[in-house]
Parts: C-alpha cells; structure tokens; sequence
C-alpha cells in the first residue's frame, strides 16, 4: 500500500508538486516561527540562572520593581532612609511556614576595581547566591564554600582595565577599593575565576563569591557596632524548588503580611517571556494559516485524483478490496504528500534559521552574546513534522472516503 500511495502520488507529477510547495510554505513559515521561540526561550532561561534560582524570593523593606509608584505617607512606618532589614527581620522571616533559609545581601559600595597598576575604573558589585549559574563568556562559575577571594568580572571591564583578551582575564588578579568608616581607602586583591558576557539583565557587574563580599563588607564597616552591621537593603529568602505556583504565591503573600516585599525570578524578567511567547503565538498563526491554505491544496489533489481513478477504485473494489484498504490508500497518498512538504520545509526552515542567527549575532544582535535568535531541538522539530502530517492526513480524509463509498458497479460505468 505505501509503495501503490508513492507512485500514485506522482501520477499528476505538476498538480502535486504545486500541493507539496502549499505544504513546504507552511512547514518552513511554522520552522522559523519556533525556532525563534526556542532560541528567545532559552536565552532567558540562561538569563533566569544568571539572575539567580528560581527557588529564591528577594525580599526588601521596599518596593525593588522599577515601575513601582510612589507610596502615600503612613504615620509609623520607616522612612526612606530607614527602609532596611535588621536581624530582627531576618529572624521573622526565618519563621514563616514554607522558608527554608535566609541569607541577608551585604550592602557593599565599591570606591574602583584596577588590574595590575593600570588605571582605576568605578563599577558595581553584584550578589552571588548558592545555586546561581552565571553567564559566562569565559572561565568557571564562582564557588560559594572557597575560602580564597575569586571574582567574575563582565566582560566590557576586560579592554578597560588594560587585561587584554577575555583568555588573559582568567586566572588574573584586580584590585578592589572600598572606603572604611574612618575615611581611608582599603583593598583586597581577587583572584579571576571567569568573566560574564551581557545579557537581557544583568553581566554587567562584578560578582565577587560569599568569601570576598564578607571581606569587603567588613573592611567597609570596621568599628561599627554589631547592630550597625546588621543592616540590610536585602535579604535572599529559600523555599522548596518543588513548590507549586499557587505556595509560591501564598508564601509571597505572608511575607508580605510582615510588612516586606518580596519578588521571584520570574516576577524580574517573566515580563521578557509573556511578550516572546505572545509573539511567536501571533508568528505560528500566519504558519498555520499557510497550513490550512495547504491543506485545501491536498483536499483538491486527491479528489481530482479520486475522480480520476474512478474506474479503477471500482474495479479495486470489484476484485474485493474493502473499503477500508481503499481509504487507506488514498490516507497515505495524503500523508506522503505531507511528509515531502514538510521535509523539505523544515529542512530549509533549519538552513535559512541558523543562517539569519549567525548574521543577526555577528550585527545587530551582536550586543547581546550567547542569543541564538532562532534555535532548533529535535522535539520541536519533529513536531512540526508531526502537524503538518496530521494536517495533510485530516485534509485526505474527505477524499480518501468519497473514494472508499464508491460503488463498485456504478465506478465501472464511470466514463
């Protein structure tokens, strides 16, 4: 039966090769339109582990959403200056069902970072919490429990402070200066572990590992108090990775019952997804479109294909074909024809895909390294090539049993 659908097939060589293009226009157009969405996806899944796991709440006395509008005044509570964490607060926190640790953020203000004796830049220091997987243009990712001073430096601070190549940057030392509270400038030299490439947020920092931010931290606040030290603009709160959406948002939702407020991963950049997934959704509509204009195309083909072979599908079914081995001929007449056009399709999908990432990466997106903008894997692959084969198999079915209800008798006469 597949050998007798092939060369059926290619009995009117013009009529299906137009239908194979109908196909092979859908294919292509539903290729790159997920491709994309794969390549945007994993982009900010690369993102989400740079900005920290996803099983952490970032919890402040404020507001940290840059569309946050301003608050009315309310007698009693802290005033912008005082809008910080204390012990006291990390300790309440602690005692909220569904937390599992608190890890305060160390509010340290760098003076410059400086390689060797070249010359001292300013920068930002970022926060480095367990479990984060940074986005590394170089180099190994950070180690928490090290007791040695090691860095991640972005990789626009490679040409600045005179390393030379992102390659020299591992391994190398820069000192960093923080102002301690007498006034006095005082440094610690790190060691390089890695250098960052930038991404949709953040790489543009230097993350600096739990061993050199303490150091940092008590260069920045030696002599003060042990309540003074205690003060911080942020605190990293752990719960269960396996915790659904709704704990999650009920643990939100005590926590801000304490008067804090707090924000996940996906709240700082689900934004990013929601439009992606919006505009690949608006992308695959136009493919399936070109599908459904394709199937009409297969519909066509076999019922001139039917009308046709008229004669011949009765004196098929004279010899005693059933009806279903006819519908099934004609069934995969259709799915071969859905086959070629999306094989050829998704194939040319794939070629013209990788080819526009690497001009886009190498161009306009060329700020943006490590986005692949249109990305392939086999599952989403093999599943344009399973829809477009149901389409071309539920578009034969009208053909396939107008041929299979055929009068034997009457399709004999059929001149």
């Amino acid at each position: 039966m597949i050998r007798s659908a092939i060369g059926n097939s290619f009995r009117s060589r013009i009529r299906t090769l137009f239908t194979v293009v109908a196909i092979f226009i859908g294919a292509f157009t539903l290729t790159l339109t997920t491709g994309t969405g794969t390549g945007m996806n994993r982009y900010i899944d690369t993102t989400l582990a740079a900005v920290g796991t996803t099983d952490v709440l970032t919890v402040s006395r404020v507001d940290t959403a840059e569309d946050s509008a301003p608050e009315p005044f309310e007698s009693g509570r802290a005033s912008t200056g005082d809008e910080v964490l204390t012990a006291d607060d990390l300790k309440t926190l602690a005692r909220i069902d569904g937390v599992l640790s608190v890890q305060p953020v160390l509010p340290v203000q760098t003076d410059w970072f400086r390689y060797d004796d070249g010359e001292a830049y300013r920068g930002r220091l970022g926060t480095f919490i367990a479990g984060m997987q940074l986005d590394l243009a170089a180099g190994r990712q950070l180690d928490p429990d090290s007791p040695s001073y090691q860095v991640v430096i972005p990789e626009s601070f490679v040409d600045p402070l005179g390393i030379g190549s992102v390659r020299q940057a591992l391994g190398s030392t820069i000192t960093i200066a923080v102002t301690d509270p007498t006034g006095e400038q005082r440094t610690v030299d790190a060691r390089v572990v890695g250098v960052s490439q930038r991404g949709i947020v953040g790489g543009t920092r230097v993350t600096p590992n739990a061993a050199l931010e303490q150091a940092l931290f008590d260069l920045q606040t030696e002599g003060y108090s042990a309540e003074a030290k205690e003060r911080y603009l942020s605190a990293t709160v752990r719960f269960d990775a396996a915790s659904t959406p709704a704990q999650v948002a009920a643990l939100k939702a005590s926590v801000e019952d304490e008067g804090f407020y707090a924000r996940t991963v996906e709240d700082q950049i689900g934004s990013f997804r929601a439009v992606i997934d919006t505009i690949v959704f608006v992308l695959n509509g136009f493919a399936v479109i070109a599908l459904l204009s394709a199937a009409l195309g297969i519909v066509n083909t076999l019922l001139m294909s039917v009308q046709e072979r008229t004669r011949e599908i009765g004196l098929m079914k004279a010899m005693g074909m059933p009806g279903r081995t006819v519908f099934g001929l004609f069934s995969l007449e259709a799915l071969f024809i859905g086959f070629l056009g999306s094989l050829f399709g998704v194939g040319t999908g794939i070629v013209v895909g990788e080819y526009i990432s690497a001009k886009l990466s190498a161009g306009l997106l060329s700020r943006l390294p490590g986005l692949t903008l249109v990305d392939f894997d086999y599952v989403s692959v093999a599943a344009v090539v399973l829809v477009v084969m149901a389409v071309a198999f539920l578009a034969g079915t009208i053909p396939a049993l107008r041929a299979a209800r055929k009068d034997p008798i009457e399709s004999l006469r059929y001149e």
